[in-house]
């Protein structure tokens, strides 16, 4: 599995990222910065890490979404490669219109940095197939915009098309939604999936809770994982 992290100014989690990958070991990771024109070398997985973009300059996303690298993105998102975008990356995929919806500001107003709780709504995609469906688990988040928004009758059909992948959760009764959100997202949404079921946006840091478990736990280590069952990385080792 060759992966592609783009690196947009501001970007602060992209060698997390990266080392999060190479730990795991799925395969080569290429660092893409994102004025360039192409990958250089077709991947099978695009991230769009999480940071602080072009200083989240108008709205968090809104420039990151108009460089150039995007017009690849978008290509190879509509060729059914897959595309990761955690935190800023999720802002960058609602910006530029892969993905549904807007990330406003917390409800609390404040920048929120603590661990979260999330249920595992779908295990039949290439980022959750090893993960038990409806199990709880701890990511990380850090973000000031992260209250994920729809419109009523959008949003009636992201949960009627079964889009929602992650939602914010109790971590003891195992119940799911509004209540038990850090910032106020509607419904509890964590992370979402396009139709096609080939990129998924997701506010918390899977690759915060992946190398070492002293502070965030190792939760994460199934996003990659799932990701390696999908391609065979480690068929015939």
């Amino acid at each position: 599995m060759r992966s592609a992290i783009v690196v947009f100014p501001g970007s602060n989690c992209d060698r997390d990222v990266e080392k999060a990958l190479l730990y795991m070991e799925t395969g080569p990771v290429d660092m893409v910065w994102h004025d360039e024109l192409d990958f250089p070398e077709k991947p099978d997985l695009v991230i769009l890490p999480g940071g602080f973009s072009y200083g989240d300059y108008l709205r968090s996303g809104a420039l990151a979404a108009k460089s150039r690298i995007m017009g690849v993105v978008r290509s190879h998102a509509d060729s059914g490669g897959l595309v990761l975008g955690i935190c800023n990356g999720f802002q960058i995929l609602t910006e530029s219109g892969i993905l549904p919806g807007a990330l406003l500001p917390n409800a609390t107003l404040r920048f929120v940095c603590r661990p979260s709780y999330l249920r595992v709504e779908r295990n039949d995609t290439p980022f959750t197939c090893s993960f038990p469906e409806g199990e709880i688990v701890q990511f990380p988040i850090a973000h000031h915009e992260g209250l994920y928004f729809l419109p009523p009758d959008d949003l009636e059909e992201l949960e009627k098309n079964r889009r929602v992948i992650f939602r914010y959760a109790d971590p003891e009764s195992g119940e799911a939604g509004e209540d038990y959100s850090p910032n106020g997202s509607l419904h509890g949404i964590a992370g979402i999936i396009n139709e096609r079921g080939n990129v998924l946006g997701l506010m918390p840091h899977p690759e915060r809770a992946t190398v070492r478990g002293l502070i965030w736990g190792m939760d994460g280590r199934n996003v990659w994982h799932s990701l390696g069952e999908h391609f065979n990385v480690w068929e015939g080792r």
